[in-house]
């Protein structure tokens, strides 16, 4: 089994139980290489709600922002700020399969200092 597989497989796990809503949506995660990417989904509609990353980030600073804990506490922070706009207080955390460190837990400790609660 690739590591794909493997991450496919807990995210399948994960959703099973996982489930956002108008009231509390989800905060989906995914992590490439150069870049890690957060949106808040309404799943009853089937519709992002907010989104950002660090390639959205890079752009409205002008620089590029490299794959790193600093930047992923950014996005969460970031993300945080455009839902506290949009009224949302509270969220579920899922982290599509990737294990709960590095990045993955830099961008949720983000966003729970940027207000969200999960």
């Amino acid at each position: 089994m690739t590591k794909e597989q493997a991450r496919r497989r807990r995210k399948q796990r994960i959703r099973k139980r996982v489930s956002g809503s108008a009231v509390k949506p989800r905060l989906v995660v995914f992590r490439s290489n150069c870049h890690i990417y957060a949106q808040l989904v309404n799943d009853e509609q089937g519709s992002t709600l907010v989104s950002s990353s660090t390639l959205s980030l890079s752009k409205s600073q002008g620089k590029a922002l490299r794959p790193s804990r600093e930047n992923a506490a950014l996005v969460g922070k970031d993300v945080a700020a455009k839902a506290k706009e949009r009224g949302i207080e509270q969220v579920v955390f899922d982290r599509n399969g990737y294990l709960y460190h590095g990045r993955i837990k830099a961008l949720a400790d983000g966003a729970r200092e940027g207000g969200l609660q999960f």
